[in-house]
């Protein structure tokens, strides 16, 4: 009779090694996933900037001063060159 002490222990590094390229997997894609969150937070900061500063541009703008002080401006048909910030629905409104 033998006695195999170690005849498992195959099987378990066998299975440990598929945990360890399971995680490895798993940490790739993660860090694909956190790249590109991080991409979508850098674009979104970069569009908060550019509305605010459009924002700011038509609040200082002399014709939108005027035009809510109670003249009217004569109507062209098309939109002034201030008037570069686009309204949105709210989301309430959207289907």
């Amino acid at each position: 009779m033998t006695f195999h002490l170690f005849a498992h222990a195959d099987a378990h590094i066998r299975k440990s090694l598929e945990y360890l390229e399971e995680a490895n997997l798993a940490w790739v894609e993660h860090k694909a996933a956190a790249e590109h969150h991080s991409a979508l937070a850098k674009m979104y900061a970069e569009r908060i900037v550019r509305i605010e500063a459009e924002i700011n541009n038509v609040r200082q703008s002399p014709t939108l001063l005027t035009r809510h002080s109670g003249e009217e401006l004569p109507d062209s048909g098309e939109r002034s060159k201030t008037e570069s910030v686009v309204v949105y629905p709210s989301r309430a409104n959207r289907p």
